[in-house]
């Protein structure tokens, strides 16, 4: 199959499954994916180490129109930020300590992923 073929869809739920198997491995738990609210999606919510993320993923197979983690404007990021205050608004108890990250994942020719770097934090 041609990579032109391939759903922007596809890719991406093929670089969440891979940032989310990647977090269990390192021993978080996923709470969601893929969680909607008005103010958007927030692709993955894990929590690990004290820690409760808010994980926006991005997805690319070259550097042609600039690396992942280049992509998240500043719009994205208060979108983020708002999504992360409503889902923190429907806990029960004290607030968690949380933070959002963004997953960058890089694809191969066929669009399959092949790594993932994170960078912590991005609303700051």
């Amino acid at each position: 199959m041609s990579t032109r073929r391939i759903s922007r869809r596809t890719l991406g739920t093929a670089a969440e499954t891979f940032v989310a198997a990647h977090l269990e491995a390192q021993g978080y738990h996923i709470r969601a994916r893929n969680w909607r609210c008005p103010f958007g999606e927030i692709d993955l919510i894990a929590e690990g180490d004290g820690w409760l993320l808010f994980i926006e993923v991005r997805a690319r197979r070259n550097d042609r129109f600039g690396r992942p983690e280049e992509s998240l404007s500043p719009r994205k990021r208060q979108r983020l930020q708002q999504a992360a205050l409503a889902y923190l608004g429907q806990l029960e108890g004290p607030e968690p300590s949380w933070r959002v990250d963004l997953a960058a994942v890089s694809l191969d020719s066929r669009g399959r992923p092949v790594e993932v770097s994170f960078v912590e934090n991005v609303l700051e």
